[in-house]
């Protein structure tokens, strides 16, 4: 074929909007339907190959083989840092387009989980911790999802103005978290100030900064409108007041429950018709098959069809599949990227920074001087605890005890029992196991949750409510244990794996140390071992609120933000959101900002960060905003900036911050964000404000009030 007698969709020269347009043009009203599946049928005379939409990259490429397992979501959330957020995400990418293009060389075609697009990253608030699916979210705070989602966002699709390295997805749009048993009937209802002020930014920010190229629809409704077929939310939210400009997928198989549990549609081609001409463009599932029944009954016509069809193609050429290899810069990555050194060693960094120090009485930590060390519990062998949900497979993962046994020092004599189970009882107790801990040094009791206990529905295999938890506790197994050894006089350092918080009561009292951990990727093992032994100072920083009990939380499927998270809820918890200890001590001082600020400006903040201990470490300064005088509804305080900061023993660092003037904002009843005038206060340090932050060890944090005029 000859330039002239070159197709113009497949002119690498000409605008993607022309060469959308020309291909959309060429194809048949059935060959267009297809397409809109995300399982989407090749057309051969068009060169157009098959392609499967449907990818995950949630915390890794899941799914599809060998891949670098990075810490779950929830557990990167706990290292508030931005930076590695991006470079993880990237990481991601680049392993994702190997795996893609060495696919190609192969079979000419890609299948499930082998493609560019990627489900990922999961914005919804994690507003309960009986959540399943909460440990595949940022947390709590819609600000810090937010600013993790969008450096995620960054680094899963790259710099290039042209091209995509891959496709990333906000999911899932919007007010979704659960109850997992009921999401594909419930309906969550929400005023539209808790919609504006915790269920959306994060969505706002992902998709008018980032410029995130997809969106998700949940299974649920929300406010009575299915959630994937929403005017609210589809047509005068995400494209009316945010210009969003990439394509919408649908949850999978949500569309089915249009016309099934939610009754919003009569039948499957009214659901498919009611989707498309909403908004939603490309269908996880089969409803769309009656999307040739929906035109011929007059349900929509084929200039949504043709909407539907640009925007989703518009995707595939900002990937570049119908442009020469040589001219895509992503496509010349090699498979050896995939579960590299470094790739690697930045899973070890994140798992490093993801680990949260709850508990340091006596200053059991870091283990020193130890003749003989006792490693017990359910957690401590398992491998499933490293990969959390949507996770990918690595032939380097890197347990509890096998990160321990290599950094142990010859002469210290070292023991592992597994002790007791995660959820039952044992069949048949050890009489050795209390005997051994009781002569040991140090016990590290390696315990919490595992995956198969909370997850999503089909995959979280222990628990009884389709993957969500009935309670936040300990499991009472180990609870029991951990009594026996405290009563037996063993010197306990818990570890805790666990995708959510856990509601420890008590039980925090028969540890001297805590270290939670989260689910911790493949480097797990290395990193908790590494911050054990001192070899590097624990700074991860709760994302989420630890509550005493479930007696703190409003019920389940109660939406509304009354009592909830660090921002609503007068109950003291029992770990604070944005909580975490150091090996070394942090003190602010010289909190400076202007006495009064004009309505509309941005707030500059500087203070003083000082490493008062001996030991190099890493601090996330954080700020919070609230009103001396909040009105009915108004958060009680509000996360508006922070930053991880490495200061070395003894060194001092002035921090400039700057609140930006939509932080300053507060939404009314009908969810209009305006900043208002009156007294403000801000708190600057290390953890949410509140007395129980300073009772655990967290440094005195700081306060000003300010006017705005």
């Amino acid at each position: 074929m000859n330039a002239a007698d070159t197709p113009l969709y497949l002119d690498a020269t000409q605008p993607i909007s022309a060469r959308v347009a020309d291909l959309v043009g060429r194809m048949t009203t059935e060959e267009k339907l297809g397409q809109l599946l995300f399982n989407a049928p090749a057309i051969p005379r068009l060169g157009i190959s098959a392609y499967n939409w449907w990818g995950e990259a949630l915390h890794g490429i899941a799914r599809n083989g060998r891949a670098t397992v990075f810490p779950q979501a929830i557990g990167m959330a706990a290292t508030w840092d931005r930076d590695l957020l991006e470079r993880v995400a990237s990481a991601i990418a680049d392993e994702g387009r190997a795996k893609y293009h060495a696919t190609l060389r192969r079979y000419g075609e890609t299948g499930h989980y082998q493609g560019l697009t990627f489900w990922s990253p999961n914005i919804n608030i994690f507003r309960d911790p009986r959540w399943g699916r909460g440990q595949e979210t940022w947390g709590e705070d819609p600000f810090l999802t937010g600013e993790m989602g969008a450096a995620f966002v960054r680094g899963l699709q790259g710099e290039d103005p042209r091209y995509l390295k891959a496709a990333a997805c906000a999911k899932h749009f919007a007010v979704h978290s659960g109850p997992e048993s009921k999401r594909h009937e419930f309906d969550a209802r929400v005023s539209r100030r808790d919609l504006y002020t915790t269920y959306l930014p994060a969505f706002k920010k992902l998709v008018t900064e980032a410029k995130v190229e997809a969106v998700m629809g949940a299974y649920n409704r929300t406010n009575g409108e299915a959630c994937c077929a929403s005017q609210l939310l589809l047509v005068d939210i995400l494209r009316g007041e945010w210009g969003f400009q990439g394509h919408v997928v649908s949850d999978c198989w949500a569309l089915n429950d249009l016309h099934t549990t939610h009754g919003v549609t009569n039948d499957p081609a009214e659901s498919a018709a009611l989707a498309v001409k909403r908004g939603c463009d490309l269908e996880c599932g089969q409803t769309f098959e009656f999307l040739d029944e929906a035109l011929a009954r007059g349900l929509l016509d084929e200039h949504d069809i043709d909407r539907a069809v640009t925007r989703i193609y518009t995707t595939r050429f900002k990937l570049g599949m119908f442009d020469p290899s040589e001219q895509v810069p992503y496509a010349s990555i090699p498979e050896s990227v995939i579960n590299c050194a470094a790739h690697r060693q930045l899973a070890y960094e994140a798992a490093v920074k993801s680990i949260v120090l709850l508990k340091n009485e006596n200053a059991i930590l870091p283990l020193r001087n130890l003749r003989s060390l006792y490693v017990i519990g359910p957690t401590a062998a398992n491998a499933e605890v490293l990969m959390g949900n949507y996770y990918g497979l690595s032939e380097s993962l890197t347990t509890l005890i096998e990160g321990i046994v290599a950094r142990t020092p010859e002469g210290v004599r070292l023991e592992y029992r597994p002790g007791t189970l995660l959820l039952h009882s044992p069949a048949s107790p050890s009489p050795w196991t209390m005997a051994s801990a009781s002569r040991s040094d140090v016990v590290i009791a390696c315990m919490g949750l595992s995956p198969q206990m909370e997850g999503e529905e089909g995959d979280a295999i222990e628990s009884p409510v389709n993957g969500d938890r009935v309670e936040i506790g300990l499991p009472a197994v180990q609870v029991d244990f951990l009594r026996q050894l405290k009563a037996n006089g063993a010197r306990v350092v818990l570890v805790l794996t666990a995708g959510s918080a856990i509601a420890l009561g008590d039980v925090a009292d028969l540890a001297e140390a805590i270290l939670y951990v989260w689910y911790p990727g493949q480097e797990g093992g290395r990193a908790v071992a590494d911050v054990l032994f001192g070899d590097v100072a624990p700074s991860g920083k709760l994302p989420l609120t630890f509550p005493y009990s479930l007696d703190q939380l409003p019920p389940f499927e109660e939406y509304a933000m009354t009592g909830r998270t660090y921002r609503y809820a007068t109950a003291e918890p029992q770990f604070p959101f944005g909580f975490g200890l150091s090996y070394t001590r942090f003190a602010y001082s010289d909190l400076r900002l202007p006495a009064t600020i004009p309505a509309g400006a941005a707030l500059p903040v500087q203070a003083t960060l000082t490493n008062a201990g001996g030991m190099a470490g890493d601090e996330v300064v954080q700020l919070y905003l609230s009103k001396v005088e909040p009105a009915p509804g108004d958060p009680l305080y509000t996360l508006v900036n922070f930053q991880r900061m490495h200061l070395a023993a003894g060194e001092t660092r002035t921090l400039d911050l700057i609140v930006a003037p939509e932080m300053l904002a507060t939404a009314d009843d009908d969810g209009r964000p305006a900043v208002q005038p009156g007294a403000y206060r801000l708190y600057v340090g290390g953890s949410s404000p509140g007395t129980r932050s300073a009772t655990l060890g967290a440094p005195e944090a700081m306060d000003a009030e300010f006017l705005i005029a």
